[in-house]
Parts: structure tokens; C-alpha cells; sequence
């Protein structure tokens, strides 16, 4: 489980493929302090630490992570946003995000607004009830507030802490990023769906 607030923005050092599988070597400041078998959300996804050795830590994506998030678009030299699952005697900053994406959004606009920035994304129609006018989302395991809600795109603004702590600056019109929506949304559209069956 983690809040949506970026630790660290990592550096990806080597990508393998192993079959169907990606392994990720990926360099930051808390590669050190983590732990083999730790869970660890990689730009939202949620990936289990298994090597550690001189400021890196490695993780492995199999077919299924790959073929529903970006992962499967990540190149050496790629920045990555980091986050530790949640520590339950500390304060939740951001919001519940699980690490489990549900989709892949596009980036349609950038505009600077002199201070600031506001990016557009398209998200598939099938989670349009899923967004909601001043909701949270998990944009690349970001914790971001939704505004300009339409059937299938949102906007975001990004402050300048956001926008030089995470990777939002590589972020421009056609990137893919990874979407993860709020948890509560999908229990209660999951609830109204089996209810209307009866």
C-alpha cells in the first residue's frame, strides 16, 4: 500500500529480458536503504526488490505487468518515480494507492502557466466512472488532483516541487504514463455493477 507521494526519482542502468519477463537495475538515493522482498512502487507499479548492490536495486516485471503499464517502454537512462509502501504509524500525505495500475493515459497537452503547469491526459472510455471532478488519481504513482473532467480525459497541475522532484519534467504531449484510480471508485462501481444484474 502506498500514499502517492515520490520518495526519489530513480535512474533505470540496465534493462534485461529474460523470455517474457524485464528485468530493471535502477540507481537512486534509497537503493541502499531498501531490503530484499521489499515491495516498491516504480512509477506507480508495485515491484518486488530482489538484488541489491552498490546504490542499485534491481526488479522484474513479468508479461502481464508489461503488457498493461509503460514498462514495457523503459530504456536505459529513463527516469523513474520511487516510493516505500506506507509505514501505518506515519501520516497519509497523498492518498491509497494500491500499485496495481488499471491503465495506460496519454499525454494530449502541456501548457506552462508561468509558475506552474497543466497536462492533459486520455484515458479508455471503460474508466470514465472512475473520475471524478476534484478526485485523486495515481499518475505515474503521483497522488494528483483531477480538474476538467471529461468522459475520457482529465487535467492535472503540477507545482514546481513536483515537476523538479519526480518525472513529470520528461512528461510531454504522446507520452504514456501509467494510471492507477481510486480505489474507493472501483469498489462502488463494482458494487452498482452487480447490482444493477439482479
Amino acid at each position: 500500500m502506498f500514499t502517492g507521494i515520490i520518495e526519489a526519482k530513480g535512474i533505470i542502468t540496465a534493462v534485461e529480458n529474460h523470455g517474457s519477463n524485464s528485468s530493471f537495475q535502477i540507481a537512486s538515493s534509497i537503493s541502499t536503504e531498501l531490503k530484499i522482498d521489499q515491495s516498491l512502487a516504480h512509477n506507480g507499479v508495485c515491484l518486488t526488490v530482489e538484488a541489491i548492490s552498490e546504490g542499485i536495486h534491481q526488479v522484474t516485471a513479468i508479461a502481464e505487468t508489461l503488457s498493461k503499464t509503460t514498462l514495457g517502454d523503459w530504456k536505459t537512462g529513463m527516469a523513474v518515480n520511487l516510493e516505500r509502501c506506507l509505514s501505518w504509524n506515519g501520516r497519509l500525505d497523498g492518498h491509497i494507492v494500491q500499485g496495481h495500475v488499471d491503465g495506460v493515459g496519454i499525454c494530449t497537452s502541456v501548457v506552462s502557466k508561468d509558475g506552474s503547469w497543466e497536462y492533459r491526459f486520455r484515458f479508455d472510455d471503460n474508466f470514465a466512472p472512475l473520475v471524478i471532478e476534484k478526485g485523486s488519481i495515481s499518475l505515474n504513482g503521483i497522488s494528483l488532483t483531477v480538474f476538467n473532467v471529461s468522459e475520457n480525459a482529465f487535467s492535472v497541475a503540477i507545482i514546481p516541487y513536483t515537476f523538479e522532484n519526480t518525472n513529470m519534467s520528461e512528461i510531454v504531449e504522446g507520452s504514456r504514463v501509467n494510471l492507477e484510480f481510486d480505489m474507493v471508485g472501483k469498489y462502488l462501481a463494482r458494487y452498482m455493477e452487480l447490482q444493477n444484474k439482479k
